[in-house]
């Protein structure tokens, strides 16, 4: 049994990994809009997601999370501040540098939450904590300098996108655990997926398309909503039944490797020694976090997977 969690938890951060490379083909082959495509992943993903949740005589439970006045304040901040807002800024920055530096800069953020937690908790973080926090900034330096402090390797768009990528996944990691624990990980978010995708309609509708729509685009849509949303975080969603949610995030690292890797060979992208360098110490800072004796929440990104530890505590 834990075999088969290992290989559906593989599988779902493989997913999350190519999903990445090939939106980055449809913005640099197909002139894609991010904007466009965040919209697209989030209208169809959230309605799928509901459907099914209201499988097997839920559609109650789907519906009741609108009874409750604070339950409806708080999904709607999750899924404009945390669901629309991580989705946008993850898609724009691999739109302004490639898949590989995007994803690897988004796993920036369980550093960034240990640091967040511990200045609320007016708590000095542990020994194991603060190397996690130095290899998450050793990385990202090296990612960002090439290793030649004061200059920077990347566009500064890159640089915001990514870093803003990084403080929207922390936000949606840590603000929704009541609603998790509350109501379960389908509903949650399928319905941020869903309001998320509404709201940014209002700004760019869906059929406000700029782009070459062919067979190529159609199919790498559809494979960004299908494989690289719904059916990724059901694996992911289901091999939590056989591993423990810190093994699970621990595998789930395979997502950045398989990103580079991805768009390394396939469209090209150059990803020299010191991009590796800095994509291994971000890597290892979640493999560090994650080693935890406490039970932990786990929570489910679209595009990798962080594990709620506590109340507003993060432990990937």
């Amino acid at each position: 049994m834990k075999r088969r969690g290992i290989l559906l938890v593989l599988a779902a951060a493989s997913l999350w990994g190519i999903s990445g490379s090939v939106a980055q083909f449809l913005f640099e082959r197909k002139g894609f809009r991010p904007d466009w495509l965040v919209d697209v992943r989030l209208l169809a993903a959230g309605t799928g997601m509901l459907l099914i949740a209201s499988l097997g005589g839920s559609r109650k439970r789907v519906l009741a999370i609108w009874k409750s006045p604070k339950d409806v304040r708080e999904l709607l901040l999750f899924s404009l501040l945390g669901m629309l807002a991580v989705q946008y800024t993850y898609f724009t920055a691999i739109r302004h540098s490639n898949a590989a530096t995007a994803t690897v800069l988004q796993y920036l953020a369980p550093a960034l939450i240990c640091c967040y937690t511990a200045f609320r908790r007016r708590k000095r973080p542990s020994v194991r904590e603060g190397v996690a926090v130095g290899l998450s900034f050793a990385g990202i330096l090296l990612l960002a300098t090439h290793g030649r402090i004061g200059t920077l390797a990347m566009t500064p768009a890159a640089f915001f996108w990514g870093l803003a990528s990084a403080v929207a996944l922390g936000f949606y990691s840590v603000q929704p655990v009541r609603l998790l624990r509350a109501w379960g990980s389908g509903v949650v978010v399928g319905w941020g997926m869903l309001i998320g995708g509404a709201a940014l309609s209002v700004v760019r509708p869906p059929w406000s398309f700029r782009g070459q729509w062919d067979g190529e685009a159609a199919l790498a849509t559809g494979f960004i909503v299908l494989f690289g949303t719904l059916i990724a975080f059901f694996c992911y969603m289901e091999s939590l039944k056989q591993l423990e949610p810190a093994e699970a995030s621990i595998l789930s690292c395979l997502e950045p490797l398989t990103s580079a890797l991805l768009a390394v060979v396939w469209l090209g992208t150059l990803f020299g020694t010191f991009d590796w360098l800095g994509a291994a110490c971000i890597v290892g800072t979640v493999v560090l976090l994650s080693w935890s004796r406490k039970p932990a929440v786990p929570v489910q990104t679209g595009e990798s997977s962080i594990t709620i530890q506590g109340k507003g505590g993060i432990i990937p």
